[in-house]
Formats: C-alpha cells, structure tokens, sequence
C-alpha cells in the first residue's frame, strides 16, 4: 500500500510541473469580434454599395440586350440572312461586353474589398497581439475554426527538420 501512495505521489509531481510549464492557450471569436467593430461596419456597406452599383449596371446592359433580343427574333423572319447574322454578331458582342462588365466589376470589388479590409485586419491583429502578450497566451485559436490567430510559443519546424534531416 505504502508504494502505491508513493508512486501516485510521484506520478502527482510529474503532472504539476508539467502543468506548470504547460502553454496558455485562449480562443478567439474572431467573426464576433471583426463584426463588432465600426470600421468593418462601414466597410461592408460602402462594398455593399459599391457591388449594387456595378451589378444595376451590368443588369442595365443585360436589360438592353434582352430587349434587343426579344425584337431580332420577332423581325428575324422578315429580315434577310445577312441582316439576321449582322444582327447575331451585334449580340453576341453585346454579351462578350455584359461578361467583360461582370469580370471586371468582380476584380474591382475583391480589389476594393482588399483596401478596406486590410486596415481593419492589422488592427485587430494588433489587439490580438497586445491581449495576448498582456496576458501571458503563448497561443490564440480562432474559436470557429481551430486556426490560430496568435502564435507566441515555441515553433517546433527547426526540430522536425533536423529529425527528418531536411533543410
């Protein structure tokens, strides 16, 4: 009896040092916290007016076409072949136009998406960073998708690397 009380004693100072050395790890609800913010408020409603803009346009043009449309396919029984496929060629450079449009207003969005987040990505991240080392987290995880947000800790790749015997 006196050895199972010793060995659990020892097995005890084990996990308490290991515990104490053991990282501190917080989570993070980084979508709570980026929808919270002002900053980002303002952002996805100048880019929500910014894509109706581009979209009105382009359903604009697609309007126009379709109207076009609808009157070549009435008139196209009274016209002559040649005109029927002038008229083809019209729309079918009507609609390279309308995808052109759409590919181009995308690009533009992503690229102003881009601008007006990058601010607000940085400030979080500095917050994040500030928290993490005022309150001693060697880690921060996002609570949504198990990615880390914050890595103070020790990095493991160069020990990996060496067992593995790569550069």
């Amino acid at each position: 009896m006196k050895k199972l009380s010793v060995l659990f004693a020892a097995v005890m100072m084990v996990v308490s040092v290991g515990m104490a050395k053991a990282q501190k790890i917080a989570t993070l609800d980084v979508i709570g916290v980026l929808n919270a913010m002002p900053e980002k408020k303002k952002a996805d409603t100048d880019l929500k007016a910014f894509l109706d803009t581009k979209q009105a346009e382009i359903k604009k043009k697609a309007d126009a076409g379709q109207a076009k449309l609808k009157l070549y396919s009435e008139e196209a029984p009274k016209k002559s072949a040649e005109e029927n496929k002038a008229r083809e060629g019209e729309l079918a450079k009507m609609q390279e136009e309308i995808q052109q449009m759409n590919d181009k207003a995308q690009k533009d969005f992503v690229a102003k998406q881009d601008l007006a987040y990058e601010p607000i990505e940085k400030k979080l991240n500095e917050a994040v960073s500030k928290v993490a080392k005022a309150n001693g987290y060697d880690y921060i995880m996002d609570a949504n998708s198990s990615a880390f947000v914050f890595k103070g800790g020790p990095d493991a790749t160069p020990a990996v690397k060496k067992e593995l015997g790569v550069q």
